[in-house]
């Protein structure tokens, strides 16, 4: 089985390629490390809607990393870990009703490849970033760990105080999930038992929730922008007809999930996230403190249709 970690260029990006056997995930260090494909065999998992001219535009595809939060914030002005934050007259990415958004990383340059390596039947990387910014004043390194072995890809997040300040955890990442081998409305939906949490029109949370049952039904016209709290079963998943799947598993510290699936496009999103929508202004973001670590993981698995 061939396994290596590779430079080189996608769509004239600089890029690395990690390949184990028959799956291989290209990230991009020069826009946000990006994961813009994840194949196994001819399937091809990730959708790249807009391309990267959108990525670099701060748009969201692919397999992007959203810190320091996910999703939007319900105000520009925030106070966690006893700092006042105020956002206003900053540049960050906004929504549709000009809620901060996604946090600051999105297609940012600024990662550093500290470790590269393929041996047995895994290939392996692992990059980080500094941050410590006006829009988040608490200094923080940001650790990633991405492995590729058969039929999984898996990719590690540690968060790393740079301070005596505590720092506010909020992050998430948005998989821009497809199935290559049938339109979107043919494809099956795995969903576990959760908490469903309500969402306003403008996606924030309004304190509402209750219990759903595991499911797994068609996706047909549906169109979903869900937020949910994980029970033990952290399993969320997608099929088609030919058994072409793609499995997102993630471990305990991403405790909420939200499941996107617009109206009309040839994906869905089901994102892991290691706090709730707007937990910087709601006071729920856990703290990481000084000299302590944040690490959360989870796996895509995948296999090719038949």
């Amino acid at each position: 089985m061939s396994v290596a970690v590779e430079e080189e260029r996608f769509r004239g990006q600089p890029a690395l390629r990690l390949t184990s056997g028959p799956l291989s995930a290209i990230f991009l260090p020069n826009l946000g490390m990006t994961g813009v494909s994840l194949r196994y065999g001819r399937s091809e998992f990730l959708a790249l809607p807009g391309g990267l001219p959108a990525l670099r535009r701060g748009a969201t595809l692919g397999l992007p990393l959203l810190a320091p939060w996910a999703n939007r914030l319900a105000s520009r002005r925030y106070q966690a870990a006893g700092i006042s934050v105020d956002l206003r007259g900053l540049h960050v990415g906004t929504d549709a009703h000009g809620l901060p958004i996604h946090g600051l990383l999105v297609g940012r340059p600024g990662w550093q490849i500290t470790r590269r390596a393929a041996r047995g039947d895994t290939a392996r990387v692992a990059a980080a970033i500094e941050v410590d910014a006006p829009a988040f004043p608490f200094p923080h390194r940001i650790e990633l760990t991405i492995r590729a072995r058969p039929p999984r890809l898996r990719v590690n997040t540690t968060v790393r105080p740079m301070g005596h300040r505590p720092v506010p955890i909020a992050f998430g990442w948005h998989p821009y999930l497809q199935l290559d081998s049938a339109p979107r409305r043919e494809w099956t939906l795995r969903l576990p038992a959760r908490q469903h949490l309500a969402l306003d029109e403008r996606g924030l949370p309004t304190g509402g929730r209750s219990p759903e049952p595991s499911e797994e039904a068609p996706v047909g016209q549906r169109v979903l922008d869900d937020l949910c709290a994980l029970g033990r079963d952290r399993r969320l998943g997608l099929e088609a007809p030919s058994r072409q799947r793609v499995e997102l598993r993630a471990d305990a510290n991403y405790a909420f999930a939200q499941v996107w699936v617009p109206p009309r496009r040839p994906f869905a999103a089901l994102e892991p996230m290691s706090a709730p929508t707007n937990a910087l202004v709601d006071g729920r973001a856990p703290l990481v403190a000084a000299g302590e670590l944040f690490t959360a993981r989870f796996d895509l698995i995948v296999s090719a249709r038949r």
